[in-house]
């Protein structure tokens, strides 16, 4: 008798633990963005150093570059049109660029009052 509940509660736990699987990746799915390259775009790349040594008021991207060839697997190949040189990044760690001047090494917030 006493197998028999330790079956059923093992399974109890089995449904509940995959319930939990389903509800967390449908949760993910849901917010994972779907970013399309192309040609000639310009982006901002993510400098994974600073993540390691982080500083408050320095930027984690870098550029911007230009997308020289779009390759399968999301393999994006970005040129820096300034030291004209090339290589492959993976596409997770790129962003569209949109314009304006990037400010590398601090952030200036204005503190008055309105």
């Amino acid at each position: 008798m006493k197998l028999q509940e330790l079956d059923e509660m093992r399974f109890h736990a089995y449904e509940s633990s995959k319930l939990y699987k389903e509800r967390v990746k449908s949760y993910h799915d849901k917010r994972i963005v779907n970013r399309e390259f192309h040609q000639g775009q310009k982006v901002l790349l993510f400098n994974s150093k600073l993540k390691l040594f982080p500083g408050k008021l320095k930027s984690k991207w870098s550029g911007p570059f230009i997308i020289k060839e779009v390759k399968p697997y999301r393999a994006i190949e970005i040129e820096d049109v300034e030291m004209k040189r090339s290589w492959t990044v993976n596409g997770q760690r790129l962003k569209l660029y949109f314009g304006g001047e990037i400010d590398r090494l601090a952030t200036k917030v204005s503190l008055t009052d309105p």
